[in-house]
């Protein structure tokens, strides 16, 4: 029995296209789009061309009252004899030939004075219009490259970290608006990028931080427990002590997830209080370790976030407590102003640190002479925030191996 063929679905049908071109729209008439290049050359060609045409007309007056000077006569005949006020005439009663000479003379004389008179004017009418001239093409260069300095203040705002600046340039649809218009677009997605990536980074850590949290309230709720064994509370110590570098590691991201960004509130913020209230927390920790901690600080006041800044002064001075000499080491801490900028000094004494290993430091999860961190002194991002905190305030900071071992750290801030 044969059976009918199952017939063939209809093919799905197409898309429909959509009404719009995602490509750049192409203007019908691209040869009159009015680009710079052809504003320019209408600008300076009509410059060149009244430039000209003035020139040509002052030329002209000066050559006509050359020519009305030089045509009038330099002698006058006065009762049949000749009397001259330009020409030099030895006598009046002179033969034909040699009169006429003098007289052909004179006359050549007073046309090369006008033509003299003609060329200095000539010079200072050119000289005139040249100084104006190139005042005029100043300012109309000046007119036309403006918005180069508005994307240029612009540019210079967002090295500083403000991604919310736009250049929203208005005029005619030419390069620079093309150019301006581009650069927005990228900075608009350059904004939507570091926002998502300070979202992503900003709520990882607040959901790290709970089950951590959790986990330590667990571990030390059984380490309470007086029956518990010895072994049990061995672990618990080992687990709390893992699970609290897990915080601080957490801690240190969102940290350093939040510095990136431009410091908007800013209030005045005292360095050496600041430094004051670092080394009151470090404190316990030098004494235990036998570092002393001294060094004068001036009142070196800016403008910023003063719980950021604290956080530089507190992450400079715990590395220089922990990495420090085993016997007789100090720290010094000094605040001054300097060259019209605030300036944090932190120098320590500590193992000798090559110059090429200097640069490292400043990198996450990095240590000397250790690609990870791998110890008890932390969880290697304290100089890379300090480092993102004082971009973040406009400021750097240098770091310079000490003689005989240890650091020099200089923070410099704008007041």
């Amino acid at each position: 029995m044969a059976t009918t063929p199952t017939p063939t679905p209809p093919p799905p049908p197409a898309p429909p296209k959509p009404t719009w071109d995602p490509r750049h729209p192409v203007p019908p008439f691209p040869w009159l789009r009015p680009t710079i290049r052809i504003r320019l050359t209408l600008l300076y060609g009509g410059m060149f061309l009244i430039a000209g045409i003035l020139l040509l007309s002052i030329i002209y007056l000066l050559a006509a009252n050359a020519l009305n000077v030089g045509s009038d006569l330099p002698f006058e005949i006065i009762s049949g004899q000749v009397r001259s006020d330009i020409c030099r005439l030895r006598s009046a009663q002179l033969p034909a030939d040699e009169l006429n000479a003098a007289l052909n003379a004179c006359v050549n004389k007073q046309r090369q004075h006008a033509l003299d008179n003609l060329l200095s004017r000539s010079l200072l009418a050119l000289l005139g219009l040249a100084v104006i001239a190139f005042a005029f093409g100043y300012a109309m260069a000046g007119r036309v490259l403006s918005p180069l300095g508005r994307i240029t203040r612009t540019a210079r705002a967002v090295a500083g970290s403000d991604l919310s600046r736009r250049i929203e340039l208005d005029g005619p649809d030419d390069e620079l608006k093309e150019l301006a218009d581009t650069f927005d677009d990228m900075l608009e997605r350059l904004q939507r990028a570091f926002t998502a990536q300070q979202r992503f980074v900003g709520n990882a850590s607040h959901e790290l931080r709970t089950p951590l949290a959790i986990n330590r309230t667990l571990l030390e709720v059984h380490l309470s427990d007086p029956g518990a064994p010895v072994e049990l509370q061995q672990l618990g110590k080992t687990l709390l002590a893992t699970n609290e570098r897990s915080e601080q590691l957490v801690e240190g991201l969102l940290l350093l997830a939040r510095s990136d960004n431009q410091i908007v509130e800013r209030k005045p913020v005292d360095l050496a209080e600041v430094a004051s209230q670092a080394i009151d927390q470090v404190h316990a920790e030098a004494q235990a370790k036998g570092v002393e901690i001294r060094g004068v600080r001036k009142p070196a006041v800016v403008r910023g976030n003063g719980v950021l800044l604290e956080r530089i002064a507190l992450n400079l001075l715990q590395n220089a407590v922990r990495y420090n000499v085993a016997e007789q080491g100090w720290v010094e801490v000094t605040t001054d102003v300097e060259h019209g900028q605030a300036v944090l000094v932190v120098s320590n004494t500590g193992p000798v640190v090559p110059a090429y290993e200097v640069d490292n430091l400043f990198e996450p999860f990095r240590r000397l002479r250790t690609e990870r961190t791998g110890s008890d002194k932390g969880v290697g991002l304290g100089l890379s925030i300090v480092r993102s905190v004082a971009r973040a305030h406009g400021g750097h900071i240098y770091a310079q191996p000490r003689e005989g071992g240890g650091l020099v750290m200089r923070v410099t801030l704008p007041i």
